[in-house]
């Protein structure tokens, strides 16, 4: 095999690997775990630049979005799994978030191999539950040391990566899906997955540890990044739009649990089939809103801030990203200013 032939499938990989950069946001340090000499928040945040620096006043991940409103309907199923009053038989509130894995809030739809969703759902007691998902099965690599390496090693091209996957064989998997999955044209056609393990725990005492995924209702109809480009730059935004606006959109959340052995701190490990599974409820979207002066403009995602019976458990993820979604939040809000808000009618001068 000749060198330049060898080298060839990195290509790919590379671009790939620039996409995933932004594929669940700022995955990196927290206290405790990795010492601020090898990696800070401040450091990751900076890595997920784009060459030309951030967008100001934009997340510095994920920066493309648009907001929803609507409610969580819990079938009351949940409750055999976590006393959290989000899985009693009821309708909560939701805010969310529809995103692009990108730190440019310009980046055309079909340039975004990996789509996002934010999601707040309140209770009356007083609890909040956030969660950060995407729609691939598993993430690119399974410590946030790797998934700063990756942000280092893509950009400087096919040796580098190279190298990157000689370090950390697991990105392959990521990328046989995203090289492989069927892309859709719609939000509402996709699914979404938290990825990371948590604790839920039962009026009991019982805690088992879970992940869960958004599964549509609506049927996927697969489309090529072609024929995507071809519908616009911001096709997604404005579909989802005009979809909801003549229907509720909806998605069943499923919650797996994990069996002993389960590897519960890697996110790149998908569990086996056959895990216990228990469908807890529908999410219902039921407006969506430009961001700009939209509900989820000032909202931090993180997957940190839990309800009572839902809790973080040995995967480093959540914690790593709740410190750098953070720092985002600061450096965005402190840059107020730079974001393009919508006139207010009127105000416009003559």
């Amino acid at each position: 095999m000749s060198r330049s032939s060898s080298r060839s499938p990195l290509v790919p990989l590379a671009v790939i690997a620039l996409v995933v950069a932004g594929s669940a946001a700022a995955f990196a340090y927290t206290a405790g775990w990795l010492s601020p000499e090898r990696l800070t928040p401040a450091r990751l945040v900076a890595a997920l630049a784009p060459p030309g620096g951030p967008a100001l006043g934009h997340r510095r991940n994920h920066a493309k979005g648009i907001c929803f409103t609507g409610e969580f309907q819990s079938n009351g199923n949940g409750v055999a799994l976590s006393k959290a009053k989000v899985f009693t038989a009821g309708a909560w509130p939701v805010l969310g978030r529809f995103n692009l894995a990108t730190p440019s809030p310009n980046a055309a739809d079909a340039t975004v191999r990996v789509r996002g969703m934010g999601l707040q759902i309140t209770t009356p007691d007083g609890d909040v539950w956030r969660s950060a998902m995407i729609d691939a099965p598993i993430f690119a690599v399974s410590t946030p040391q790797a998934f700063y390496d990756l942000l280092e090693s893509a950009p400087k091209g096919p040796e580098a990566m190279k190298a990157f996957i000689g370090r950390h064989p697991e990105f392959m998997a990521f990328a046989g899906w995203a090289g492989s999955a069927p892309w859709t044209s719609s939000y509402a056609e996709d699914p979404f997955n938290s990825l990371n393990s948590f604790l839920f725990t039962d009026a009991t005492g019982t805690t088992r540890a879970v992940r869960w995924s958004l599964r549509p209702a609506a049927t996927p109809v697969p489309i090529t990044p072609e024929e995507l480009a071809k519908k616009g730059a911001n096709y997604l935004e404005q579909e989802i739009a005009q979809r909801v606006a003549g229907a509720p959109q909806r998605w069943t959340m499923v919650v797996t649990v994990a069996e002993p052995g389960d590897n519960t701190a890697d996110p790149t490990k998908a569990w086996p089939q056959g895990r216990r599974t228990v469908e807890v409820g529908t999410l219902v979207v039921n407006k969506v809103i430009a961001e700009p002066d939209g509900p989820c403009r000032d909202i931090n995602f993180d997957p940190t801030t839990l309800p009572r019976g839902v809790s973080v458990s040995d995967d480093p993820f959540p914690a790593a990203r709740s410190s750098v979604y953070a720092r985002s939040y600061d450096l965005r809000t402190s840059e107020a200013k730079d974001y393009p808000r919508t006139p207010v009618a009127g105000s416009a001068k003559p």
